[in-house]
């Protein structure tokens, strides 16, 4: 069994399945071994003030299981609608690729690589509004 490795800076925090850990002085490398794990960087979650785009909105779904704030078969549905709202905009062949590995990962249960597949398309979401207001 592989797992999953998580490298953490110095003092970065990570919720682990609901526990706050806080990393040390040094630089280090945590290997979780449990499947399905919930896993969330800190530095990477979205808040719910923050949550104010399309594919924001999607992460944050994926990110309130890994949080524990909500449970996986309350947030199923309402992600897999998102993501394939999601695939009706991001119609690239790499941005389809993106969403179908979300979609698979979401099905399997393991929401941090959903989480991890949708965050790839947050620079493209920028952009595109970007492009939008000009």
């Amino acid at each position: 069994m592989t797992g999953l490795v998580i490298r953490l800076a110095p003092h970065e925090r990570v919720l682990l399945n609901g526990a706050v850990i806080e990393n040390g002085d040094r630089r280090a490398s945590l290997s979780i071994k449990t499947p399905h794990a919930n896993v969330l960087r800190l530095r990477d979650a979205i808040h719910p003030e923050q949550a104010n785009t399309p594919v924001k909105r999607t992460c944050y779904l994926a990110q309130l299981v890994l949080s524990g704030d909500s449970k996986a078969e309350d947030v199923k549905t309402p992600l897999l609608r998102a993501i394939e709202q999601l695939s009706q905009v991001f119609t690239d062949m790499d941005s389809r690729d993106i969403l179908s590995t979300a979609s698979e990962t979401a099905m399997d249960g393991d929401y941090y690589q959903t989480l991890k597949s949708l965050r790839l398309l947050l620079p493209r979401e920028r952009r595109l509004l970007e492009a939008r207001t000009q």
